[in-house]
C-alpha cells in the first residue's frame, strides 16, 4: 500500500478507525487500542504502507493509554511536524512511507532516549517474531 493513493482508495483499505487516525489526524480513545498492553516480541509496522516503524524492544508502559515507544526502529522511517491543534503545540509523528498520522512524541520519556512516542494501535500492525 503506498502513499500515492486516492482518498477513496484509502477508504477501502484501511477499516473505519485507521482512515480516521491516520489519514483524517484522528485519535482512538486512551486505553482503547489493541496495542496499548501488548507485550509480545516483534514489528510495529505501519497500517496504510507496512514500512517497519517501531520494535517491542523500545516499547514501554508510559500509562498515557497509548502505545509507547522510545524510539522509532529507524529515525528516517518517521518524520515529524509542529502540531498546533486544540489549543496546544506538540510533535506530531508521522509514518514517511505514506505521511500517515501515528501520534505525538514528547521529551518525557525514559532513559537512554527521553523521548515517548505515543502511538495510535489503529495505526500500526504488529508483525510478532517467530
Amino acid at each position: 500500500m503506498g502513499g500515492r493513493r486516492s482518498e477513496e482508495d484509502w477508504r477501502i483499505a484501511l477499516t473505519p478507525m485507521q482512515f480516521h487516525v491516520l489519514r483524517q489526524k484522528g485519535t482512538e480513545r486512551a486505553f482503547t487500542g489493541e496495542y496499548t498492553d501488548t507485550e509480545t516480541a516483534g514489528m510495529y509496522h505501519c497500517a496504510g504502507c507496512d514500512l517497519a516503524l517501531f520494535t517491542s524492544s523500545t516499547k514501554f508502559h508510559s500509562g498515557c493509554g497509548w502505545p509507547s515507544f522510545t524510539a522509532a526502529l529507524q529515525s528516517d522511517n518517521v518524520r515529524t511536524e509542529v502540531d498546533r491543534s486544540h489549543g496546544m503545540l506538540r510533535t506530531e509523528v508521522l509514518c514517511a512511507g505514506c505521511d500517515g498520522h501515528l501520534g505525538h512524541v514528547f521529551d518525557d520519556g525514559p532513559a537512554p532516549t527521553g523521548k515517548r512516542f505515543c502511538i495510535n494501535s489503529a495505526s500500526l500492525k504488529l508483525v510478532p517474531h517467530p
